[in-house]
């Protein structure tokens, strides 16, 4: 393999690539392998494309593994490029459906069941973060290198100083990715100024949001742009050391994360003397145990120490004290995954994008009650309603988007009334929520907004440390209180209790995740108060079953299934159920398959 001594051999050889791929008449056929297509049977699909290309002689036809596009529902997913005709998109595609798809392009027909062609079922979005994934092959580092890979880190070291490249940073705009939504240029600043003879880069990659896949299918959709990512801003701060914290459940992530490691270090794009420049920067990966509250800075360099992942007052922050007492700048996986194209087009680009307070894109984990499950990248300052309904589809059943959380256990739920809300930084917060590191979940009319606060303080509840009173004491409270609501034995004055609690555990937390953990409860008490008070109404101790006349169509599966026998009617013709007979058992409801039958 070539060694790049000098930023010549580099250059040399990427032009080298260039002019091989340029002139080429070639179809290429992009198979989505990362965890939620090879779960989904893309394995068997890509080995039957490459069988089929073979046993067809297709020389001008390239199948490609690649990683996520973000369409998460369709999986596996199948994009092909063919020269002068837009891209299309195939979903669900088994290897019978594989190798049917190669016998079309072989014969010219057009291909069959298409989700859609020229990329229409992205919608409005702009990836940048995502803009590799499942474009190349994030097993290969000549596919990084042919769409401008390591180009950036080169002009950075021979031609900018690293208060140039943070001044790039800075003029972007680009906030953190990861929650907090801190400019990243001013701290990558803070990092430079803090004097030290060591100081330390930290990929947060503990993705521990419950519904969140965003830095997953980054890491294995796009490898080399994190590393290279952090090699600038170990130059950007003066740091030769770097470490990728990830959690041990992602096992394709660190695989891949590994091999490009590998890659980087023996085309001597990492290591010692990088281009011959004189600067040095390598990096390790770290697992994580899947500790939620790790994803806290402090926490998680306490746990790459080998510590307890516990956090601590703020300041010294980490850019002046960090990780073994040295100068450490912790930035997320989609904070970085920006770094690169803004160091390549320019600050003013990125600013130009989004809002005015919050630039550039923001990566989102469609989840929950959509129809189109999967990763969407849009501009900031995009509705609500556009990424759920324009992008997400709605809801399989068609009933109305109820709510939407965002920022995950530590956001809140935003109510259909609003959903032209502008999605950035600020509005979410003035609403209640955060943007998170970009978990959204939608909810239909039938969700109960107190059983979803409850279950996401149960989650905090799990993950606190424990190391400060207002978490591990308050939240259990809360989560006491929200269980007599829901069980029926609710006093007058909970609610109360509920929202003064949850203010007082926001301004007294010690970390993110408690100061943070209320807002589940506090929003849906804002925007669902009425669902509050109704759990404090006397409940009925058993449930009535009912028929809807206009609904029922004569069946007779209600009564053929009744344990007792106390539904009457004729074939066509709607029925009753006897309540002097009704044991309340269910069973009728269960089985009507046209929704005749109502639970009161």
């Amino acid at each position: 393999m070539t060694r790049f001594a000098t930023r010549e051999d580099f250059t040399a050889y990427t032009e080298a690539l260039a002019k091989a791929g340029s002139g080429k008449e070639r179809t290429r056929i992009l198979v989505g392998m990362s965890t939620c297509g090879i779960a989904s049977g893309a394995e068997a699909a890509y080995e039957a494309i490459g069988a089929a290309v073979a046993e067809a002689g297709l020389d001008n036809v390239e199948v490609v593994k690649t990683g996520c596009v973000g369409l998460c529902h369709a999986e596996p997913t199948v994009e092909v490029e063919r020269p002068g005709k837009p891209l299309a998109t195939v979903g669900k595609v088994d290897a019978e459906r594989g190798r049917q798809l190669v016998a079309d392009l072989a014969a010219g027909r057009e291909l069959d069941g298409c989700l859609c062609t020229g990329g229409e079922v992205y919608g409005n979005q702009v990836r940048i973060a995502l803009r590799n994934c499942g474009r190349i092959n994030p097993e290969n580092l000549d596919d990084y290198l042919g769409n401008g890979g390591y180009q950036a880190l080169a002009r950075a070291l021979f031609e900018q100083k690293p208060e140039d490249v943070i001044a790039v940073v800075k003029e972007s705009g680009l906030r953190g990715r990861g929650g907090g939504g801190f400019p990243t240029g001013l701290k990558w600043e803070f990092a430079r100024k803090s004097q030290a003879d060591t100081k330390y880069i930290v990929c947060n990659a503990d993705e521990g949001d419950p519904g969140a896949f965003m830095d997953r299918s980054i890491l294995e959709g796009d490898p080399h742009v994190i590393l290279e990512s952090m090699a600038l801003a170990g130059y950007a701060i003066g740091a030769a050391n770097g470490f990728i914290y990830v959690r041990a459940e992602y096992p394709l992530a660190v695989k891949r994360l590994t091999l490009a490691i590998d890659q980087a270090k023996a085309k001597g794009l990492f290591g010692q003397n990088i281009l011959g420049s004189g600067f040095s920067f390598d990096v390790s990966i770290k697992y994580g145990a899947g500790a939620f509250v790790c994803g806290e800075e402090t926490s998680l360099i306490h746990s790459i120490e080998g510590k307890r992942g516990e956090p601590t007052v703020k300041p010294p922050f980490p850019a002046e004290s960090g990780l073994w007492g040295k100068p450490t700048n912790v930035n997320n996986v989609e904070t970085l995954a920006n770094i690169v194209p803004i160091l390549q087009k320019g600050g003013a680009w990125f600013r130009a994008i989004g809002t005015e307070s919050s630039p550039g894109t923001k990566v989102f984990a469609l989840a929950g009650d959509v129809k189109n499950v999967g990763l969407v990248e849009v501009p900031m300052g995009t509705t609500v309603r556009e990424i759920v309904y324009g992008i997400g589809g709605g809801t399989p059943s068609g009933k109305p988007v109820k709510a939407v959380q965002t920022g995950g256990p530590s956001g809140g739920c935003i109510p259909a009334e609003k959903f032209e809300t502008p999605v950035d930084y600020d509005t979410l917060t003035a609403l209640g929520s955060i943007m998170g590191s970009g978990g959204m979940i939608v909810m239909d009319q039938d969700t109960s907004m107190v059983e979803i606060a409850r279950f996401y303080l149960q989650f905090t509840c799990d993950e606190s440390c424990g190391k400060c009173t207002p978490c591990r004491v308050g939240n259990k409270r809360l989560l006491e209180i929200l269980d007599r609501l829901l069980q029926g034995e609710a006093k007058a004055d909970d609610l109360t209790t509920l929202k003064e609690l949850s203010l007082v555990i926001k301004d007294t937390s010690l970390c993110g995740l408690g100061q943070t953990a209320p807002n589940p409860v506090l929003s849906t008490l804002q925007w669902y108060h009425g669902e509050y008070e109704q759990c404090l109404r006397p409940k009925k101790t058993v449930k009535d079953y009912r028929i809807v006349e206009e609904k029922c169509v004569g069946c007779t599966a209600c009564a053929r299934i009744c344990p007792v026998k106390c539904i009457d009617g004729v074939v066509k013709k709607p029925h009753v159920i006897d309540q002097d007979k009704c044991v309340h058992c269910g069973a009728c409801f269960s089985t009507c398959k046209f929704d005749a039958i109502v639970c009161e």
